[in-house]
């Protein structure tokens, strides 16, 4: 087992490759990927190597300058061709995660303004890496902005992960714990294990314990047992996308939360950066749900664990209506009441 502590992170540019943390190894061990062409950033992505919406997104935008600055062309012309056929292979790895979308097609706009191959693929690689910075400040306000929503001593309940992991430092649902831990302000975070790739247990229980934040897990069926017994004062997850009323797509077990959160009369917040939020749809109705591989309910570390042929269904992603949602913590502020106008006018201003 490799020891690690302090706040991990999941991705970083070393010039003619991507070092990434493998989170499938987590958490009982430390191994990190060097990504060396297009095909690694798609399987890494596809395998859940990288998680997170943001995290998604920050890899595909350096897979897409990685790629790029192996063209061998001197036409700007041939160039874009190449990009935008690599840029919908990379869409293929995950369709459900929005900042995918918006990193590869934010490079793909970056080349357009280029005069020459040399610049465009010197531009691809600063792109993608001002999306990390970016990302690591949307997160930092994030969790400034949800820290003012708990009391010294609460009891906070997540689900899966929305970590520095999953995003380019701090996270999004998790950014207020890391932080607290920062400012001395004691909070405790109650994880669920979130089946079926129990991301909850391998990885935000991981993340927190390195952090030095007071956490525990418990399995996915005991959340209403915990939130009675155990007093919990809020709920908090982080999202995959968001549309334009609000309506949240979040990993599987995320509605039901928000369902026990409205029968305890406790808040359930969502935390996410505006690149989360997809106006093109209107609500959560629009959005496709993914359905996985049957062997992530039929098998666990590759060991059987229901009967031979059975049938499954997978889905890895729910949507929470707006109506069971307290309020969305963004990097420039808590939005709550009619979510519509909130969300045009945070995009207006």
């Amino acid at each position: 087992m490799t020891v690690t502590t302090g706040l991990p992170l999941s991705v970083e540019w070393k010039d003619t490759y991507i070092r990434l943390l493998d989170q499938q190894k987590l958490p009982h061990d430390t191994v990190y990927l060097d990504l060396k062409s297009i095909d690694d950033v798609h399987d890494a992505i596809v395998t859940l190597k990288v998680r997170g919406a943001p995290a998604i997104g920050i890899t595909a935008a350096y897979g897409l300058a990685l790629a790029a600055s192996t063209y061998q062309t001197e036409k700007l012309e041939e160039f874009q061709t190449f990009l935008k056929r690599d840029r919908d292979y990379l869409a293929t790895s995950r369709p459900t995660a929005v900042n995918l979308f918006w990193a590869i097609d934010r490079l793909i706009q970056v080349s357009l303004t280029a005069s020459s191959v040399n610049e465009a693929k010197t531009n691809l690689i600063h792109e993608a890496i001002h999306i990390q910075l970016e990302d690591e400040a949307t997160c930092r306000n994030i969790g400034e902005y949800a820290l003012s929503l708990f009391q010294k001593n609460d009891k906070v309940l997540t689900i899966c992960n929305a970590g520095s992991i999953a995003t380019a430092k701090y996270g999004t649902a998790l950014a207020p714990f890391h932080l607290a831990k920062e400012l001395d302000f004691p909070i405790s975070v109650y994880a669920s294990e979130t089946r079926p790739v129990l991301q909850g247990s391998r990885l935000t229980a991981w993340e927190l314990q390195q952090s030095g934040v007071d956490v525990t897990l418990i399995t996915d069926n005991m959340a209403a047992h915990t939130i009675k017994t155990k007093g919990i004062d809020a709920i908090i997850v982080g999202a995959d996308r968001i549309t334009a009323n609000g309506d949240t797509a979040n990993k599987i077990g995320t509605y039901g939360l928000a369902i026990l959160a409205k029968s305890f009369g406790i808040p359930f917040y969502v935390a996410a950066p505006l690149s989360t939020f997809d106006l093109s749809k209107r609500t959560g109705e629009e959005i496709v749900i993914e359905e996985r591989d049957a062997k992530e309910v039929t098998h666990l570390n590759g060991q059987a664990i229901a009967p031979e042929d059975i049938a499954v269904f997978n889905p890895a992603f729910d949507v929470t209506p707006n109506e069971f949602i307290t309020g969305i913590v963004t990097e420039k502020g808590i939005i709550k009441g009619n979510y519509v106008q909130a969300i045009q006018a945070l995009f207006e201003g």
